[in-house]
């Protein structure tokens, strides 16, 4: 029988259903298992802490140093070439840490609504798959969720991502400018980008993307005084319609 009871916690919201119902439904003394990357939004670490007050218990961090720390090191940023961060910053610590405790459960948060795959895990780690056995699809996670009233953050990765889509990229620049601003010095720094050049039809590089965004906003300004401007003269142009 196993002593450990491991539960993988990314914060997503397959994984924190699963974390919270099974403390409804098979309580017992979990671990609760998260691998910061060091690089996460204010809104992840927020709910991080919300999820330890709804289990009562401080959530176990597993680090193998931070996003920056390896990009420092190896003198280059994360790309789909080189998919370092994934494998460094949550994949080995995690797997260090499951081999320290000899023959523990792992409770992973696969869906039965999804591909059929094992993950990652040796065989020295039973894995369990608690949504599948609950033929839980992703409505029953979500209507969970609405039931304990938990919102899962928008972006529950790095806020700097190679990955990112534009949108996500002019969100960091609106919302987080200081982060946006490091990420800039940081490709600056490097040498190179964490968007792919030619992933698009706009720069790839984070300083030239920001003039991108800048001009948009300056256009979307323009737009809007003309239209408050139009407004106010329609106003004057018709005494009944502005009883």
């Amino acid at each position: 029988m196993s002593e450990h009871h491991v539960i993988a916690l990314s914060g997503g919201k397959d994984s924190t259903a699963l974390a919270l119902r099974l403390a409804e439904v098979e309580p017992r003394e979990y671990i609760y298992l998260i691998t910061p990357t060091g690089d996460e939004l204010p809104e992840m670490l927020a709910h991080w802490n919300k999820l330890e007050r709804l289990l009562g218990k401080s959530l176990t961090r597993i680090t193998n140093h931070d996003l920056n720390f390896w990009i420092d090191h190896f003198k280059a940023l994360p790309n789909w070439r080189q998919r370092w961060c994934t494998r460094l910053l949550k994949i080995e610590p995690c797997l260090a840490y499951l081999k320290g405790l000899g023959r523990p459960t792992l409770y992973v948060g696969l869906r039965a609504d999804e591909e059929e795959r094992k993950g990652i895990y040796s065989e020295d780690v039973i894995t369990r798959f608690p949504l599948r056995e609950w033929g839980w699809t992703v409505e029953h996670v979500k209507q969970y969720l609405v039931q304990r009233g938990v919102s899962i953050p928008t972006r529950t990765d790095c806020a700097r991502c190679y990955g990112q889509r534009v949108g996500e990229w002019r969100q960091l620049w609106k919302k987080h400018p200081n982060l946006y601003a490091d990420a800039e010095a940081q490709e600056q720094r490097v040498g190179n980008t964490f968007r792919s050049p030619g992933r698009d039809s706009l720069p790839a590089p984070l300083v030239q993307l920001r003039t991108v965004f800048e001009q948009e906003e300056r256009i979307k300004a323009m737009q809007s005084v003309l239209f408050d401007a139009e407004f106010e003269e329609s106003q004057g142009a018709c005494r009944v319609c502005s009883l």
